[in-house]
């Protein structure tokens, strides 16, 4: 038996997502849920694959950032149960390998195996196309649609009070962001921190810097919406890096010193470059950023190891989704952290390119569909 349903398909880079009809199976295969999705974001992440800049294969659902709740679960499934709300997590872990029981879920071997590929961790796809073959799903998940056959470890139960359009973000930005200043970085109440790139990554991590109590927050963006936007979520210092000299900027408001920690949201090479550049001496550099394949930087090595430089990278904000997102969550219910602003357009599936459209031309943060 199968569940038909409407999602949002990508076939090739430079083409309108179709909606299509396609199927999933009502019954989880053991270890794993069906999920009904109530919300998904619209990420950057899948903007690279519809612009060409990531390859994948297709026909495949995108979407990564959902919530949602359990309808049914396979042989086996313990810590879920139907009706739990839960948000998707895109790196599901096996919670037996060397990285996850050393505390490392984001790292873990069936993630690189299978859910990097687009599949589920027997290494097949869950979806078909009505009348076609086999679809994959983005990261495993394909939240562009209303179902979702996931492993347990991929679904993660969080309050029930919670809004579904706010804790989708969880999914991906929200850790991503926050988790990259306080799990990666580990920001200190005596650093000044600098984020590079205001969207939704961004704003996390600078909310995840106030969190953590930077005693200065440096924003920098092209655009001067979003950086009033990084305002609201806790900037101190704003730079508009398409008009003043980025460089010289930072350091006239650290005194010349530069920052202790540089976390570069966007995902290019120049801007991952200038983030280590302007650091103070012992700094940190975290590359939150997602690249297109096939991009290389260029750093002086005598400078790290003279002024004992950093530069790092951050998979999903170092997290571990079994206890960040619940936490994310509560920080939310209990008004540390904002996520409403986060949500600048909820819309339906068909709205989709249009979507990808504004986020292309730096319109709002996020856009939220709701099923």
């Amino acid at each position: 038996m199968t569940i038909e349903f409407d999602a949002a398909v990508f076939r090739a880079p430079n083409e309108p997502l179709t909606i299509e009809k396609v199927a999933i199976p009502s019954t989880p295969p053991p270890g794993e849920v069906l999920v009904r999705l109530k919300a998904s974001g619209v990420c950057h992440s899948d903007l690279h694959v519809v612009v060409g800049e990531w390859e994948v294969p297709s026909p495949m659902i995108l979407g990564h950032e959902g919530s949602g709740i359990v309808e049914r679960v396979g042989d086996g499934v313990t810590t879920l149960k139907k009706g739990d709300h839960v948000v998707l997590s895109w790196t599901p872990s096996c919670r037996r390998c060397r990285y996850c029981i050393s505390g490392r879920p984001v790292l873990c071997d069936m993630v690189s195996q299978h859910s990097a590929n687009h599949l589920s961790f027997d290494g097949r796809s869950r979806i078909r196309s009505v009348g076609e073959g086999d679809v994959y799903s983005f990261a495993g998940l394909g939240t562009f649609g209303e179902y979702a056959l996931v492993p347990e470890s991929g679904a993660i139960a969080v309050r029930s009070d919670a809004p579904f359009e706010q804790s989708a973000l969880v999914g991906c930005a929200v850790t991503t962001g926050v988790g990259a200043a306080v799990n990666t970085a580990k920001v200190r109440p005596s650093d000044t921190v600098l984020v590079l790139g205001c969207g939704g990554v961004g704003l996390n991590a600078i909310q995840g810097a106030r969190l953590a109590g930077a005693r200065r927050i440096i924003a920098a963006d092209i655009f001067d919406e979003k950086l009033e936007q990084a305002r609201v979520f806790g900037a101190t210092d704003l730079i508009n890096n398409g008009r003043e000299n980025f460089a010289d900027k930072v350091h006239e408001l650290t005194g010349g010193r530069g920052v202790e920690i540089a976390i570069e949201a966007i995902g290019l090479p120049r801007t991952i470059e200038s983030a280590y550049e302007v650091l103070a001496r012992g700094g940190t550099a975290v590359v939150a950023g997602q690249v297109a394949d096939g991009m290389r930087i260029s750093i002086d090595p005598f400078v790290m190891s003279d002024q004992e430089l950093s530069l790092i990278g951050s998979n999903y904000g170092s997290s571990k989704p079994d206890a960040d997102f619940p936490m994310l969550i509560d920080h939310y219910m209990n008004n540390r952290i904002d996520l409403d602003s986060l949500v600048t357009r909820v819309i339906d599936l068909k709205d989709i390119n249009e979507a990808f459209d504004q986020m292309q031309r730096g319109i709002g943060i996020r856009s939220v569909i709701r099923y």
